[in-house]
């Protein structure tokens, strides 16, 4: 940031008084912009027979890699339904938004990935391919394309939901995902 939205003066990085983060400050009217992580809301789609419903990206990040429907949360609405329009956006997919299965903390892109168990609508089981993808498909466990998978938190997500169902259970699963000198470090919580 060099300019203050609100009055167009510069900028400067500092920790405001009574802070303990550096914060862009306005010179001129001493406006503080906060930048704080965004919120991605995603679903495990899971249909009668146990597949799992998958999108095969046709944006960047990751063009041509496998997910399940998620995005950016706009304002306006909950969690839940940034969840249920990214599967509508990405897969065609009418859900209903189940349990919460995983928080996933991605420092280093400043984000917060939130997922949720989902299954389709009773009424409206079809789903197609959305504007930001190239397919979609129905994935048994087994044939989950794992080396594919677009996001290490969709991976984190799709794996505890695996487990979860096995053991019968619905869990909510934390992790955080960072970079230190060049190296991966996860941690579940």
């Amino acid at each position: 940031m060099k300019f203050c939205p609100a009055c167009a003066q510069p900028v400067e990085l500092k920790v405001p008084e009574g802070d303990h983060l550096p914060r862009y400050v306005c010179t001129a009217c001493g406006t503080i912009h906060y930048e704080n992580p965004r919120i991605i809301a995603g679903c495990v789609i899971e249909v009668d027979d146990g597949r799992i419903l998958m999108c095969k990206r046709a944006i960047e990040p990751r063009h041509g890699f496998w997910t399940v429907p998620a995005g950016f949360m706009e304002n306006g609405e909950s969690v839940q339904q940034a969840a249920a329009r990214e599967a509508m956006e990405e897969a065609l997919a009418h859900v209903q938004i189940g349990t919460l299965l995983a928080i996933v903390s991605v420092l280093r892109a400043h984000q917060v990935h939130i997922m949720f168990r989902a299954r389709l609508q009773p009424d409206r089981p079809d789903f197609g391919v959305g504007p930001e993808s190239l397919e979609t498909q129905l994935y048994a466990e087994e044939q989950i394309p794992w080396p594919e998978v677009a996001f290490l938190s969709v991976e984190f997500a799709l794996r505890r939901y695996l487990a979860d169902r096995r053991q019968g259970v619905e869990q909510v699963h934390l992790r955080t995902i960072d970079w230190r000198e060049g190296k991966l470090v996860t941690v579940d919580g």
